[in-house]
């Protein structure tokens, strides 16, 4: 398995970690901006047999190019909100970034819209971005997600926002992982390479611009 951090467009270094390794599972940890399709960029690695996740970053929505060569370019990759089995190892995704308007754990308790559903309603048909969210609110994280995610259980959660080991992080996923019985939390985000161990047992690796961190198949049981 490899995770790489927030490509940003630069590719190169996930595609040579690629090419070094027999194919498994990329997981991608937000950020691609990608400026083509995403299957395109990764095309070499794809070929060779490499399986392709990801989830979204907070400037995958800046613009509506970026947004559709990642989420309507690839959508079977997207495990945001969602639980994949990989190699025996079940990975689940948290997508996007807390923000004060819908919810943010540090500035904004309690959260202002518990569902898309709810903050949808409450908005002028004329801020609607192709009959949805607007584009700038496709990478909030809403509490619906939390809901979603607890009802899984995982190994791994990957997400884009850091947990409490990082010094702009959020307590809220050391308990989301815990709850769905998570070792490890891998994220992106703040482009720091690094590694910690919660309070609660469970391990966090952070990575860099576009830094790839290649796992092994392991047991379950025993994160490396």
């Amino acid at each position: 398995m490899l995770f790489a951090g927030d490509p940003h467009r630069n590719f190169a270094p996930i595609l040579r970690a690629c090419a070094a390794s027999p194919p498994g599972a990329l997981v991608l940890l937000g950020d691609c901006e990608c400026d083509a399709p995403l299957p395109e960029l990764l095309s070499a690695a794809i070929a060779a047999g490499w399986l392709v996740y990801w989830i979204l970053g907070n400037r995958d929505t800046d613009t509506a190019g970026s947004f559709d060569n990642l989420v309507c370019a690839y959508p079977e990759g997207n495990i945001g909100g969602r639980a994949v089995e990989v190699a025996g190892l079940r990975i689940a995704g948290l997508s996007g970034v807390f923000k004060p308007r819908i919810w943010h754990p540090v500035e904004c308790e309690p959260p202002q819209f518990h569902t898309r559903s709810e903050f949808l309603a409450a908005l002028q048909p004329s801020d609607h971005w192709r009959g949805g969210l607007p584009l700038w609110h496709r990478d909030t994280i809403f509490p619906e997600d939390f809901d979603r995610l607890r009802k899984h259980r995982f190994d791994v959660l990957v997400a884009h926002e850091a947990p409490s080991s990082h010094r702009y992080g959020f307590a809220d996923l050391d308990a989301l992982a815990q709850d769905c019985g998570a070792q490890l939390i891998v994220h992106g985000h703040h482009h720091q390479s690094y590694e910690a161990t919660l309070p609660n047992g469970i391990r966090v690796r952070g990575l860099g611009l576009a830094e790839p961190w290649s796992v092994m198949p392991y047991d379950t049981r025993h994160v490396p």
